[in-house]
């Protein structure tokens, strides 16, 4: 019965042409793929991302890219040492809140670490 009435209502709405200039009117939909994110936290990640929230291990991990890449680019070894110092900082503090939050005594970690090593390079 509810939902004869839900269709009810966005049939009306639709004749109404309530519908007609909606965003992405016409445009396939972005499914996105949250299948690696436990089936209790995808709720929880997807606000969070829709908020702009970033945590802290992927920001270090995005910091981390950038700096290898001007690490790569650069020749002059002091700018090259000052690039590696940041460098293993950002890794200290990476492995820092590995430990804090259990990742790196997680099973799961441990199977598939050189995967998601191999991934983040």
């Amino acid at each position: 019965m509810l939902s004869w009435l839900a269709e009810q209502k966005i049939a009306e709405s639709m004749a109404r042409g309530e519908f007609n200039d909606l965003p992405g009117k016409g445009k396939p939909l972005i499914v996105e793929d949250l299948s690696g994110v436990p089936e209790d936290l995808r709720m929880a990640y997807k606000l969070m991302k829709n908020a702009g929230y970033v945590p802290e291990e992927i920001q270090l991990q995005q910091e981390m890219v950038r700096l290898a890449d001007l690490l790569a680019a650069c020749e002059e070894e002091p700018e090259k040492q000052a690039l590696k110092k940041r460098l293993s900082e950002h890794q200290l503090r990476l492995n820092l809140l590995a430990d804090e939050r259990g990742l790196l005594t997680n099973p799961a970690f441990r199977q598939y670490e050189e995967a998601i090593r191999r991934k983040l390079e």
